[in-house]
């Protein structure tokens, strides 16, 4: 609903989408509480602290003033990884990644538009001949809602709800700015930011947990890919919206696919789709001399995958990129 309501009224592409960083987080969970209901209010612990994000001016300039050359290169970092996988996936899984890349490569020339998603149809045609009936066994599953009831543990907010909000904002929603940036978009901070944190606040009572702002699957739908013209954008978050909610009905269907699928086939496919904004990205990063060394030091750490204390590679990034950026700006010489 999100993906839909915002950018109808903005006319921009935002989009959201879970945590990814938070969801790593919650593996670790178990160690902190075996009561789901505690998780649940460290859940809407962190959505509030997400709505006083959106609410502080000052915090919402500050994640939006990150220069262009280390947004750009921080994305690219982002997507390296990912648009490799066609490639790993050709040697792992030909059977169902080379019909998938030369379908995508033949499309490319003739319909740009439907390339990517003739890629993922000949993908998923794939997967269900070689899982054969079993996948069809769990389409029966319906989805439904379950309200949790929230604990609110000191302890549990502490341990979870504060490193899951540090978590979702500057692995998720600093480079879900930055990637809007790269692609020409200033959004305002407080809508977004209120918006996102309302919606986990909404979630959590039936277990969900932070929702954000999207980075890898923005690249997309923010990209030229989803329109030539950047002010018709919107559209395509607008379809991820009611995309997720068909998907949401289908979700027995989905998962099953998922989980039948070898997950490099599932990456390849969007390593695909997130070519064009690779591109964009490392031109954007590389694009002013001065900021090159910076530029691609943000690009390396972040492709590099690390995490310290709990928070992604992106972040970080970021934080190498600026350092780096600093240091060696120009010196101006001394009248």
């Amino acid at each position: 609903m999100t993906c839909i309501l915002l950018p109808v009224l903005l006319r921009i592409p935002v989009s959201f989408a879970w945590s990814t960083p938070g969801a790593a987080l919650l593996v670790s969970a178990a160690a902190t509480t075996q009561q789901f209901g505690a998780a649940v209010g460290a859940f809407l612990v962190c959505g509030a602290l997400i709505v006083i994000a959106g609410l502080w001016p000052a915090f919402g300039r500050l994640i939006t003033s990150i220069p262009r050359p280390i947004a750009s290169a921080m994305l690219a970092g982002i997507l390296f990884p990912i648009c490799i996988a066609p490639v790993t996936a050709a040697v792992e899984q030909p059977a169902i990644a080379i019909p998938m890349v030369l379908v995508w490569l033949l499309l490319a020339r003739l319909a740009p538009r439907w390339a990517v998603p003739a890629a993922m149809a000949v993908a998923v045609v794939g997967i269900a001949i070689l899982a054969g009936p079993s996948v069809l066994e769990a389409s029966a599953v319906l989805p439904s809602l379950e309200f949790v009831p929230p604990v609110f543990d000191p302890a549990v907010i502490v341990g979870l709800g504060l490193p899951l909000f540090v978590v979702t904002m500057a692995g998720q929603n600093v480079p879900g700015f930055a990637v809007m940036k790269t692609f020409g978009y200033d959004m305002p901070p407080r809508p977004v930011l209120v918006t996102s944190g309302a919606a986990t606040v909404g979630s959590a009572f039936f277990g969900g947990h932070a929702i954000n702002l999207a980075a890898i699957t923005a690249a997309i739908m923010a990209g030229p890919e989803s329109n030539p013209d950047p002010a018709r954008r919107w559209v395509a978050t607008v379809s991820a919206g009611v995309s997720y909610l068909v998907l949401g009905v289908g979700a027995g269907l989905a998962a099953a696919i998922v989980r039948a699928s070898p997950p490099i086939i599932i990456t390849a496919v969007a390593g695909l789709a997130l070519l064009g904004a690779l591109v964009a990205s490392v031109t954007a990063a590389l694009e002013e001399a001065p900021s090159r060394i910076p530029a691609i030091s943000t690009f390396l750490v972040t492709a590099s995958g690390i995490a310290v204390a709990g928070i992604g590679s992106a972040f970080w990034g970021l934080v190498v990129g600026g350092l780096m950026l600093v240091w060696l700006r120009p010196r101006v010489p001394r009248s």
